[in-house]
């Protein structure tokens, strides 16, 4: 089942295999809370401080239209590259930073068709990725949690024996095609600050 993505405004389009998506995933880690709030976009978040993400291989994965709109971020050094539409500040997704793991976590706000979404990889919440960093009681169910890291794990591993090259982001030496800008300090804290 192939889904639409894309921006707020328009200009970022592409598609997304969902056929190919690891698991459904609501991350509550202070990064993704600072990461929305230095982008400035409401419903990035959830009431809780989460940010609903389907993992996935690259692969399934394409844009159509905007590449030049599509620009990078890092909170901390070595951390995961947050990318976004420059545009209109619409988080697109998350990867590891070196480019070599077949890991990208899609941020379902680039995905218009909620209902789809929700058919082809579950309702949202029931994996609960960093509970602690909430911003107020979030219950989580080890099972779920277990299993949609396996099935994560699972994808990753298959995508590495199978020789696959990330191509997303990154190009075939794992080296970003854009920049990705890391924030600077006062940024930083200003984001972390918001978040808390």
């Amino acid at each position: 089942m192939t889904l639409e993505l894309r921006c707020r405004c328009g200009k970022v389009r592409g598609t997304v295999d969902v056929r190919r998506a690891y698991a459904r995933a609501t991350c509550y880690c202070g990064d993704c809370q600072a990461y929305a709030r230095h982008l400035g976009t409401s419903g990035v978040m959830d009431a809780h401080g989460g940010t609903d993400i389907v993992a996935m291989n690259p692969d399934a994965v394409t844009f159509t239209a905007g590449e030049e709109h599509i620009s990078g971020l890092c909170l901390q050094e070595g951390g995961p590259l947050r990318w976004y539409a420059g545009c209109c500040r619409t988080p697109l997704g998350n990867t590891p930073r070196d480019g070599k793991v077949a890991y990208v976590g899609i941020v379902s706000t680039c995905l218009p068709d909620k209902v789809a979404v929700d058919a082809a990889c579950g309702p949202p919440g029931r994996i609960v990725l960093n509970a602690g960093s909430a911003l107020d009681d979030v219950r989580s169910t080890p099972l779920a949690m277990a299993t949609g890291g396996l099935r994560i794990a699972a994808g990753i591993l298959m995508a590495k024996l199978r020789g696959q090259v990330p191509s997303l982001f990154f190009d075939a030496g794992g080296q970003p095609h854009r920049t990705a800008h890391p924030l600077g300090p006062q940024e930083r804290a200003s984001a972390r600050l918001e978040s808390a």
